[in-house]
């Protein structure tokens, strides 16, 4: 990485001082960028989707879609810094409206949906991610231009811009990896071994995983383990740091030391262990678990309350101050799309919401409330829409995107609509209303959370923006473009996902098959005990307890120590996922964490710890890309396994094989990306 430059009043650095009204346009929002760019959006959403289903997480894709692109670009003429920022801008939209994810899937966990329905999903995404990016345009400058947040992931992606483009070298005589072969080798390498080793997995030569399920004691107690052979998952431990997989290890340790075994005990079963402890996990620890995950989601937005309010308030003071003595024609970074337009866009989404509306209320039984209902719920997403908008930029600017707590908002979204529906028409509707009601809850906070995952990440891509001297409006434009080209993606793969694999808590699925899909099933079962009451409130009281728990300790931490923390959504997350997904993770944040240790003692260590982040991105992208096409083959052959070579006798040797393949192989790639990182 470059050292650092010093910035201007605007937070840029003299490389990309802002030019004058009549500075000379460059190449930027050109038809090669956005077509490079809507390829990546394509192949990343997929992956994401898959992944955010199987792992309950989603990865950030503007910093390899810009290694990528920029690799592409460079054997072009002409390319320059603001069209590679373009291309990331197009493609950060897999990482952010992939998010529906964690809300979308409820309708089928619920019984209400069977598949996915193309135009209506298609308008969720679109209207919701374009509302998202409608919003955030008027609060750009009050939260990038003239705020000193520090958009950790945007200013990141702008000095991979800038390195890969050679200003950063220009600036500061330093060379780094991220723009050159080195950066590109190791994102192509970590998917293609990922991609290969899942397909080997399905062969079921190599085991996909090393579980065991024991009974503790003669009095019917069970628990159990599950270390998932994913190198995705893996790789996510590597990205998301040590302090938060060694608290989704406490959050696992908490769920499977003590949860599973003490209910199994309360609610003896008969049967097959494994079942018995997967039993118990399901139906009382995810609760437990949801209530962890409650507590500190709305700990964490309570805790940027103030922050939230007093940045806004000097910011906007800020904005009026410049306002009263600017001069009467903007300078090009500092022209947005014209606020009429993004008016104009944002009452012309409603239409197609309204409608969306109004078809589900009347396909669901509930037309006799059709009016109230529309009218109602447009308001509901104009207004919560703006306000979780307002708070995701923010804490996206000061913590990070992918470290926002994008499921606390869900959370408080799908409470705040299914006491609204209660409270205002659950009273006129007959008994066997409830599903319906529950499934009107989840298809409205759908919308909203569209809206907030895009505005989670849109002042990301402005910050990188901001810093790398691109225009805003055509920014704005190419998010619009990213979003629509996401929505076209997202309905046919989760559909074909469900019907190879389904999800965890539907109507005859088998759940040694299906897709966890940890939020949309929190979600969708808080949905259902505000609107139907039929969900053990003890079991989030629990969960509530623990979280407060957690959050003093973690508070505890915070004051004694610069670099332990115990993240409490982290643990929360923990207890509510399965261990063949925590585990891994935990693997990985200590490995990479190992890695990072190694570097620092060696000449060039950002360099090196730079191209283990992308060998990371690249085994998510690898694995999760070949897992959409086996399930493709797995839909259109009617087999659960097309790809299996060997029959269930050879499992034991499988689980060995496997295991010893997969810790061989992690050896080799993180040796070679070491001495990639010492060479570049």
């Amino acid at each position: 990485m470059s050292q650092s430059i010093p910035l201007d009043s605007l937070g840029r650095s003299p490389v990309n001082a802002v030019p004058g009204p009549g500075a000379a346009p460059r190449a930027e929002l050109t038809i090669r960028g956005l077509i490079i760019g809507i390829v990546i959006t394509l192949v990343f959403t997929a992956a994401n989707v898959f992944f955010g289903l199987k792992a309950g997480l989603t990865f950030a894709t503007s910093i390899p879609a810009a290694v990528i692109s920029m690799a592409i670009l460079r054997a072009m003429k002409n390319a320059t810094i603001q069209e590679n920022n373009i291309v990331q801008t197009v493609a950060s939209a897999a990482g952010t409206l992939s998010s529906i994810i964690f809300v979308m899937p409820g309708l089928i966990m619920v019984g209400w949906w069977t598949g996915f329905p193309f135009w209506v999903s298609f308008g969720i995404c679109a209207s919701g991610g374009i509302l998202g990016v409608m919003y955030t345009i008027p609060l750009r400058r009050a939260l990038v231009t003239d705020s000193d947040l520090p958009y950790p992931e945007g200013v990141a992606c702008a000095e991979v811009l800038k390195v890969g483009s050679g200003e950063a070298a220009e600036a500061s005589g330093a060379a780094s990896v991220e723009g050159g072969t080195s950066g590109l080798m190791a994102v192509v390498v970590g998917s293609v071994v990922a991609a290969v080793f899942y397909i080997v997995v399905q062969t079921k030569i190599f085991a996909s995983d090393v579980a065991q399920y024991f009974r503790i004691g003669d009095r019917g107690s069970a628990s159990g383990y599950d270390f998932s052979l994913s190198f995705a998952l893996f790789a996510v431990g590597h990205l998301v740091g040590l302090w938060v997989g060694l608290a989704m290890l406490l959050g696992a340790v908490i769920g499977w030391g003590w949860a599973v075994p003490h209910f199994t005990l309360l609610h003896p079963a008969t049967g097959d262990v494994s079942d018995v402890a997967q039993g118990a996990w399901s139906h009382y620890v995810r609760f437990v678990g949801a209530g962890t995950i409650g507590v500190a989601a709305i700990w964490t937005l309570a805790k940027l309350v103030k922050p939230v309010v007093s940045g806004l308030s000097s910011a906007m003071a800020a904005s009026r101050v410049r306002k009263a003595g600017k001069a009467a024609t903007l300078p090009r970074t500092e022209q947005d799309m014209p606020i009429g337009i993004v008016g104009l866009i944002v009452l012309v989404c409603m239409l197609p919401i309204a409608w969306l509306l109004g078809n589900f209320s009347v396909v669901s039984g509930l037309g006799s409330h059709t009016t109230l209902l529309v009218i109602g719920g447009v308001l509901f997403v104009l207004i919560l829409s703006f306000l979780v908008s307002t708070v995701c930029g923010y804490m996206a600017g000061l913590i990070g995107s992918s470290n926002s707590p994008l499921s606390g908002i869900g959370i408080l979204v799908v409470i705040i609509a299914a006491l609204l529906l209660v409270a205002g028409v659950k009273s006129d509707l007959p008994a066997d209303s409830g599903k319906a009601l529950v499934a009107f809850a989840l298809f409205i906070t759908s919308v909203v959370f569209a809206v907030a995952a895009i505005a989670n990440n849109n002042l990301q891509d402005l910050k990188t923006g901001q810093l790398v001297d691109a225009t805003p409006w055509r920014q704005q434009v190419a998010l619009v473009i990213g979003v629509i080209a996401g929505a076209i993606v997202i309905p046919p793969v989760l559909d074909l996902l469900n019907h190879a694999y389904g999800f965890l808590g539907a109507p005859g699925v088998d759940p040694a098959h299906a897709l966890p899909a940890p939020q949309a099933g929190l979600i969708s079962a808080l949905a259902q005990g505000v609107i139907q009451n039929n969900i053990d409130w003890s079991l989030i009281r629990i969960g509530a307890l623990i979280g407060v728990g957690i959050i003093v300790l973690d508070e505890i931490l915070a004051r004694t120590s610069k670099s332990v923390r115990m993240p409490p959504l982290a643990v929360g997350l923990g207890i509510y996922l399965p261990t063949s997904t925590t585990l891994m993770i935990v693997v990985g944040a200590v490995v990479g964490w190992y890695f990072d240790k190694r570097a620092d003692r060696t000449p060039k260590a950002e360099a090196t710890k730079q191209l283990g982040v992308l060998l990371a991105s690249g085994m998510i992208v690898g694995e999760s890309i070949i897992g959409v096409v086996v399930a493709a083959i797995v839909v259109f052959s009617g087999k659960s396994s097309p790809l299996g070579l060997v029959g269930d006798s050879f499992e034991n040797a499988s689980i060995w094989i496997g295991g010893i393949a997969f810790a061989a192989v992690i050896f080799a790639m993180y040796r070679w990306i070491s001495r990639l990182g010492q060479k570049s």
